[in-house]
């Protein structure tokens, strides 16, 4: 089988609040690149080759516990997206190594029923919506009851709009322990920043996306990452993960472009344009410091695809 799921970016979370019983809540998109692409055949034993193939190797491991199989097969990873970045590297290679195990197997493959044993969806249900469906999602927030976050809204990301990702190749954003630290010493997200939040999504990111309407949504995007950033500060150091990319940000930001910010701790930033043009135009413009490197993304309206071959 040849598995290949795509990346991901978090644009924030509707309610850190939770005083109506759930928390979190996230908005993000499935992109065409960077991806994560690997193969898998019937083997004697279970070997995995390629980058993260320690990382792979635990996922199968698990994986396979979950499924109640031996494992054995040969993974070999073809292709990575950047760790620890704010792709959703983690999840996605997760949900693919289980995924090329499971119809191995010949057994049903669910994200959902995998999220406990491979530890995803503890907050954001966006990376297990984007392997199975693609798109602008939006899901609900975690309960009480320890599921994964339900899907509340799914939108196709118009097939014009393009996304140019900024990437420092120099450092990671915030994960593992730290990240778990994080959460637990931030103080209390305001009420009434979290209602503001929800209003954004639903009566100006969502209209203008189901309209295609590129500066209401690009507006709405940058609003969230403006309450989001400065709460998670003390922890990242500043709005935005890494100075390199903050300065391109303001440099976006000081051309007029309505949408731009940071997924997930970053440190990759982003910037939302109508069209191939524009992307190109703006790439263009901005001045390469250090480590920083470019991707002209779109995004993908179809999740994972797993292939026989």
């Amino acid at each position: 089988m040849r598995v290949q799921a795509p990346g991901r970016l978090h644009f924030g979370f509707l309610d850190l609040h939770g005083g109506l019983g759930r928390r979190f809540g996230s908005l993000g998109l499935a992109l065409d690149a960077p991806a994560v692409t690997l193969t898998a055949r019937a083997a004697p034993d279970l070997t995995v080759t390629g980058p993260e193939a320690e990382r792979a190797r635990a996922y199968a491991l698990a994986a396979a516990g979950h499924l109640g199989i031996a494992g054995h097969a040969a993974l070999t990873i073809e292709e990575t997206m950047p760790a620890h970045a704010g792709f959703g590297s983690g999840t996605q290679l997760a949900l693919a190594t289980a995924a090329a195990l499971a119809h191995l197997a010949g057994r049903p493959f669910a994200p959902d029923a995998f999220a406990d044993a491979l530890d995803r969806g503890n907050r954001s249900g966006v990376g297990l919506a984007a392997f199975t469906q693609g798109g602008f999602i939006v899901d609900g927030g975690r309960d009480g009851l320890g599921t994964p976050p339900p899907v509340i809204a799914r939108l196709a990301y118009p097939d014009a709009w393009r996304v140019v990702l900024i990437l420092d190749t120099g450092m990671t954003g915030v994960h593992g322990s730290r990240e778990v630290a994080a959460f637990r010493d931030l103080p209390r997200f305001p009420e009434s920043q979290a209602a503001e939040i929800c209003r954004l999504v639903l009566m100006r990111v969502l209209p203008s996306l189901a309209t295609a309407e590129p500066e209401g949504f690009g507006a709405g995007i940058t609003e969230i990452q403006r309450l989001i950033g400065d709460h998670f500060a003390p922890h990242q150091g500043g709005r935005y993960a890494s100075p390199a990319v903050a300065e391109v940000l303001a440099a976006i930001a000081a051309q007029g472009i309505a949408g731009y910010g940071q997924s997930s701790w970053g440190p990759t930033g982003f910037a939302l344009v109508p069209s191939e043009d524009a992307a190109h135009r703006l790439v263009a413009s901005l001045e390469r410091s250090g480590p920083l490197r470019f991707i002209i993304a779109r995004g993908r309206n179809t999740g994972a695809t797993v292939t026989p071959l």
